[in-house]
């Protein structure tokens, strides 16, 4: 029986083996990748001027994809693009404001013809006082809401509407271990991020039947400029050096810290072929922080 059906095995398997766009190049021959893991591959990275979304630029241009920076500033975004070269380009773009994001589509379909990745990164940290339920400011909780939530769901609508259409391509959120476990935010940040695990299941039940995949990566805490401007406010306003400190030292894993890097490979794995079976999920990018927590009982006398 094991003989016959590596005879069908070996049968089976014998044979196969809108705008004008201003470009910077940083690269000197031009080239767009050292690997192939994206190559020929269009993305679109809301946020992408700093941050994780820059090093996810940085990230899938050195593995062949050409990456359009959406971002609301665009003195920063244009900074980026000079130093990511000629495979980045940038747009300016609120996703507060649908039609922006849907112009970002644009962009991508009239340069390269097709939108491959879709990630859905820009995101506020919202105010950090007062921490108190009891004295929320719901305007702001409406703001911190309308970016990472609404912005979230108007990037994955129109970019499902050229993905489905083509059969492929893979959408990305960004939430955060915020989103995981109470207290480790503010109440508007942590349930914007609580939400966009949901989104992207409830978006998965759908997309699923097309061919298109949608995850979501929640890091731990990383030194970004937000997360400093962050923790500096709560600790009065400490120097950047000291609050790199604090935030690196919060990990579990020993040995090791949350980088940018770890977070734009992730999302490089799951922009990638090789995520090709993977749908719904949200990959948690913090070395255990979330795995458990210790009950911190005193270690019983001998």
């Amino acid at each position: 029986m094991l003989r016959s059906l590596a005879r069908q095995f070996n049968f089976a398997t014998r044979g196969f083996s809108s705008n004008k766009l201003r470009f910077y190049s940083a690269v000197p021959d031009g080239t767009c990748s050292t690997t192939s893991r994206l190559q020929g591959k269009v993305a679109i990275i809301t946020g992408g001027a700093s941050g994780l979304g820059k090093a996810t630029a940085f990230e899938f241009i050195k593995n062949g994809a050409h990456v359009i920076i959406a971002d609301i500033d665009p003195r920063v975004g244009q900074e980026a693009v000079d130093g990511l070269g000629p495979c980045a380009q940038f747009v300016q773009c609120d996703v507060t404001i649908e039609s922006q994001l849907a112009e970002a589509v644009g962009v991508a379909m009239e340069k390269h013809g097709k939108l491959d990745i879709m990630f859905n990164n820009a995101g506020v940290a919202g105010k950090v006082f007062p921490h108190s339920i009891t004295e929320l400011d719901l305007d702001e909780f409406d703001r911190v809401m309308k970016i990472n939530v609404r912005g979230i769901v108007a990037g994955i609508k129109h970019a499902a509407r050229v993905m489905v259409p083509a059969g492929s391509g893979s959408i990305l959120c960004t939430s955060s271990i915020s989103g995981l476990m109470g207290g480790l935010g503010s109440h508007p940040y942590t349930v914007s991020k609580f939400t966009t695990p949901g989104i992207v299941k409830s978006v998965a039940s759908e997309l699923c039947r097309t061919g298109v995949r949608i995850n979501c990566i929640s890091p731990a805490p990383i030194p970004t400029p937000m997360v400093i401007s962050q923790i500096s406010e709560i600790y009065g306003g400490i120097p950047k050096e000291k609050v790199v400190e604090i935030i690196n030292g919060v990990g579990e894993l020993k040995g090791a810290k949350c980088e940018e890097t770890d977070v734009a490979k992730a999302a490089l794995y799951l922009a990638s072929d090789e995520a090709k079976y993977v749908t719904g999920h949200n990959l948690v990018v913090d070395g255990g922080f979330t795995t458990y927590k210790s009950l911190s009982f005193p270690s019983p006398s001998s």
